[in-house]
């Protein structure tokens, strides 16, 4: 082989991933070229055309949750096509058009090798970037709604960050199912997005009292579940919005982790706490494709809406900073 060839070798071998070697800010997210994955038995290779961006990702950056190697690959959500297969993928071929939205850390690539159990074929009817921004979210919004709880029972709801990425799809899903929705944002901007969202009652926890107005919208009857991703700046106060033997399903914790929490603010109306994990409640590769079906045919046909935000590839950072500053609402995507 000449020096040329080798070369032209050489550069197809070589991708771009984005590397972060120690927590912190958004400036230890560097894109760098490294090699191509090498796909097992039991991967999928697949060309990335749409990354999602997630508040996990923020938590894994700056050491909120532990990250067990480093140099890593943050990411679990993007959408593109199978470039290669395992010897033992049965259900994928190169040229499927597939997403993932479950899986481990290692999405901010151009390329990405991952086990087929993780993957989700993906209709023509709805494009890359309408996928990477709703099929993590959609799917975390499938089990809190239909899976810790049946969002029916609980005639009403209190949904913290109405206007933020999973907080759409919550409160968007929760209206087609009739349910009564307050909802709350963290400034007067972000009001009229989770009124469109399809929240009833818009609260600012910054410059309210939501536990009050809570009461107050109620007439003190309180509301039969909360979903709350915000975490140490609003569960407590999330608890005591509960009506009797009502659910609150805390599933992040934007504001920071929650600490020592006082179980006897359950004890007098007999409330229940959960803290359900997406990759544990969408393990099972046929409850993962069915609720992806459902998030993505919802999507398609207009039930939930997206407000999203793109940002290229390379502004990474800029994307972690615009979601850590709460400067966006609905979702966040890298495009390639």
């Amino acid at each position: 082989m000449n020096i040329v060839n080798c070369l032209k070798s050489q550069i197809l071998l070589q991708m771009q991933a984005i590397i972060m070697t120690k927590v912190g800010d958004a400036s230890v997210l560097k894109i760098k070229e490294v090699e191509d994955p090498k796909i097992k038995k039991d991967e999928i290779l697949i060309k990335q055309t749409a990354i999602g961006v997630n508040f996990f990702d923020i938590c894994f950056r700056r050491g909120q949750y532990k990250i067990n190697e480093m140099p890593a690959i943050l990411g679990t959500e993007a959408c593109g096509i199978v470039e290669a297969v395992g010897s033992e993928v049965i259900n994928f071929k190169v040229g499927d058009r597939v997403a993932y939205g479950t899986g481990p850390l290692g999405a901010y690539s151009q390329k990405r090798a991952i086990n087929q159990r993780y993957v989700v074929k993906v209709s023509q009817d709805i494009t890359d970037i309408q996928v990477a921004a709703s099929l993590a979210k959609g799917l975390m919004a499938h089990t809190l709604l239909f899976r810790t709880y049946l969002i029916k029972q609980a005639k009403r709801i209190l949904v913290h960050a109405a206007a933020g990425g999973v907080g759409q799809f919550l409160c968007q899903w929760a209206k087609h199912q009739g349910v009564e929705v307050i909802g709350t944002v963290g400034s007067d901007a972000k009001i009229s997005v989770a009124r469109q969202n399809g929240c009833d009652h818009v609260i600012n926890y910054k410059t309210q009292d939501f536990l009050k107005e809570v009461a107050r919208i109620t007439k003190d009857g309180g509301v039969g579940m909360v979903l709350d991703g915000v975490g140490k700046d609003t569960l407590v106060k999330s608890l005591e919005c509960l009506w009797p033997m009502g659910i609150c399903a805390s599933y992040g914790e934007s504001s920071g982790n929650t600490e020592k929490l006082d179980l006897n603010y359950m004890v007098a109306n007999s409330l229940y706490l959960t803290r359900p994990t997406l990759a544990l409640y969408k393990a099972n590769q046929i409850e993962l494709a069915m609720a992806a079906i459902d998030v993505l045919g919802f999507v398609a046909n207009g039930v939930l809406k997206p407000q999203i935000t793109t940002f290229a590839f390379k502004d990474v950072a800029k994307a972690h900073k615009a979601l850590e500053g709460r400067e966006t609402t609905g979702s966040i995507v890298l495009t390639l």
